[in-house]
């Protein structure tokens, strides 16, 4: 392998050698790529498969209703609960006879996380009887998002 160190006449080489440069470059970002977190979050729920033999089902009219407003409060049947008193409340209705339905509506601004929270301390509590309601809202993704910061004036 011939190297060459500039001219013939003995002068230096006047360019610059980028080969280590590149080498460097290529580490770091190889290193970087794989310090990068995989974003894999997820809460796994399990629903039910679904079948076409149509049940007969005596229904529960009892409901409680989990909400999450935009300023991360729990409400229990609209009554606010600390996570603590949640996770009692849960117990209590969990061990009823029959099970009543469990159904959870996050508000639209309401925190991913608090949402995640509350739905790791259901899926925990052994609930069977758990819906999700209030999504119809979110239906039509084409239309802009009510901001509700927003003020109306009227001339």
């Amino acid at each position: 392998m011939a190297m060459s160190g500039g001219s013939d006449d003995g002068s230096p080489m006047m360019e610059m050698n980028t080969t280590p440069l590149i080498d460097v470059m290529l580490c770091m970002l190889i290193i970087f790529i794989l310090s990068i977190p995989v974003a894999t979050h997820a809460v796994n729920i399990d629903l039910p498969a679904p079948s076409s033999v149509p049940q007969n089902v005596v229904l529960n009219p009892i409901k409680n209703k989990v909400v999450i407003t935009q300023s991360d409060v729990i409400l229990w049947n609209g009554t606010p609960v600390n996570q603590n008193q949640f996770v009692a409340t849960l117990q209590q209705a969990v061990a009823m006879q029959p099970e009543p339905e469990l159904q959870f509506q996050p508000e639209e601004f309401a925190s991913y996380e608090t949402s995640a929270n509350v739905l790791k301390i259901i899926k925990g509590s052994g609930a069977t009887k758990f819906g999700f309601v209030g999504n119809e809202q979110y239906r039509d993704f084409a239309a802009a998002p009510k901001d509700v910061n927003a003020t109306t004036t009227v001339p």
